[in-house]
């Protein structure tokens, strides 16, 4: 018979002597399943030149890693549960290393998006289990500090891609960044068969196979709509009826997830503001974030002229930023001195800021401009990450904690996808609008190349510098009113709890006060 959760938690610490060097190994998988979320970023001209590959391909290349991700990490939780986590883990690893193998083989276009969705599901399957191993091998008392440690991992692999990307390509071709991936997953793979407990709680809910499908079918749709709205306009068939499509089949998976008796996302969810306040600030600070770096480093590289490992260094301020507030704790110290509210606002008010001043600094062709809005940026991450997380996490029961964990992870992935998408659509609108004979070609170097002496270069750059601007405005707009209103649910659920907190605290001083009065009446 199994000790007790309570018990094995209180136990962990003796029962894994080697639980540090577990987390160094966990952390190891995670900084290269997030690493692989940007760091194609900064690949982005090898790719169109040596593929061919148009910018909705590029789009695509990115997306498909995320969006299947974000459809299949609830269900790769609720597998991990039923059948063990270790084993899930290993599981994830083995498809990872394989989707990197064929996506640094590939030798077109529509062979890397598939190499890049097989990578999403081994991604899926890790970013569900690792939380899961640390929280099982760690007690209350440790566990803080661990999950700390595997968040700030988590930020860097995030931001950090395109200066790794960068590095590498300064050194090799562009499929390096993907077969560098694999002796790291045989190293994790062989740690975690050495040192990882199993675990698994016998319980676990039947995976939701079809919320699985249908959530990642509307999402695959929605996107696409965007990414196709400015090559075949906003009114063609086409773009409306995969819009409807989409839209149609995520109404098909809420339907579902109500009725079915083992849902992979519980609505119910919904219905708690603290919740759907912290769950609208993850979506656009992942929005705003990867937008952004997603159309930086095309600016760095295709208009001020960077090298790829100079474009990768001069996105690198974000990451440290965020690494570096992270490390000193100060997100979650502002938390409890001024409230979750509060510091979300200021976080995203932060981002917002960041993504104006790159449009409106950072658009002229200098790059001190876009060092500012980084640095402003990486801070409003680094507040309002924390503080959300906490927020989803203290709304839901603690007995679905690990389904909290799931949600903020499906929805901070879509909404990686979809801050590609946008504002990358947004670009080529505008793109496309300021330089008319550019509308036909699939990518900016293809502008480029088509252009008749070095003026029409020059109004091509221009009109991309103007796409960058106005999307990144776009962004900046979108996170504010994100901010507001995430701030705003979260303070009005804070007040709705007041009330009903009182009459607890009264009963407990009424209790209080009669023990004192039993306890000394038989001196008196």
């Amino acid at each position: 018979m199994t000790a007790p959760a309570a018990e094995r938690h209180h136990l962990a610490p003796q029962g894994y002597p080697q639980r540090w060097l577990i987390l160094g190994v966990i952390c190891l998988a995670q900084l290269t399943v997030l690493l692989d979320n940007t760091v194609l970023n900064v690949a982005i001209p090898s790719l169109t030149k040596e593929l061919d590959a148009s910018t909705a391909d590029v789009q695509w290349m990115i997306n498909a890693y995320a969006i299947v991700q974000a459809g299949l990490l609830l269900t790769a939780g609720s597998s991990a549960d039923r059948y063990g986590r270790k084993k899930m883990l290993m599981v994830g690893l083995a498809l990872f290393g394989v989707g990197s193998l064929v996506a640094g083989l590939a030798q077109s276009s529509g062979q890397l998006i598939a190499a890049r969705a097989g990578m999403g599901v081994g991604g899926a399957l890790l970013l569900t289990t690792t939380l899961a191993v640390v929280v099982q091998i760690f007690d209350d008392e440790e566990r803080v500090k661990a999950i700390g440690i595997w968040s700030t991992v988590s930020s860097l692999g995030f931001a950090a891609g395109p200066l790794f990307g960068g590095f590498v390509l300064e050194h090799f071709w562009w499929g390096a960044i993907f077969l560098i991936n694999i002796p790291v997953a045989l190293i994790a793979l062989a740690a975690v068969v050495r040192l990882v407990p199993e675990s698994k709680s016998g319980q676990g809910e039947r995976p939701d196979l079809l919320g699985a499908l249908l959530s990642t079918i509307g999402m695959t749709a929605v996107v696409f709509a965007i990414i196709s709205g400015p090559e075949h306009g906003w009114g063609s068939g086409r773009v409306l009826l995969t819009a409807f499509l989409g839209f149609a089949v995520l109404a098909g998976f809420v339907l579902w997830e109500l009725h079915t008796p083992s849902p992979m996302l519980d609505m119910h969810f919904f219905r708690n503001q603290k919740f759907t306040g912290a769950v609208a600030g993850v979506i656009l600070v992942a929005f705003g974030m990867t937008g952004s770096l997603f159309l930086l480093t095309q600016h760095l590289q295709f208009v001020l002229g960077y090298g790829p490992l100079e474009a990768g260094l001069r996105t690198a301020p974000m990451a440290l930023t965020v690494v570096a507030l992270n490390l000193t704790g100060l997100g979650a110290r502002l938390v409890r001195k001024f409230g979750t509210p509060l510091v979300i606002a200021t976080g995203m008010s932060c981002l917002a800021a960041g993504l104006a001043a790159i449009a409106v600094l950072g658009g002229g062709g200098g790059y001190g401009g876009m060092l500012f809005g980084l640095v402003v940026m990486g801070a409003g991450v680094a507040l309002a990450m924390p503080a959300m997380a906490n927020a989803i996490m203290s709304a839901i029961p603690p007995e679905k904690a690990g389904v909290g964990a799931g949600v903020n992870g499906t929805l901070a992935e879509f909404g990686n996808g979809l801050g590609v998408a946008v504002l990358g659509a947004v670009l080529n609108a505008r793109f496309a609008t300021l330089v008319p004979a550019a509308v036909g070609a699939a990518s900016l170097p293809a502008a480029l190349a088509a252009a008749d002496g070095p003026a029409a270069r020059e109004q091509i750059k221009d009109a991309f510098a103007a796409g960058l601007e106005t999307s990144q405005l776009v962004g900046a707009v979108a996170v504010l009113a994100g901010g507001l209103l995430a701030a705003f649910l979260l303070r009005r659920a804070e007040r709705a709890e007041e009330p009903a907190a009182r009459p607890v605290q009264a009963v407990d001083q009424v209790e209080k006060a009669g023990s004192g009065a039993e306890s000394t009446g038989p001196e008196a």
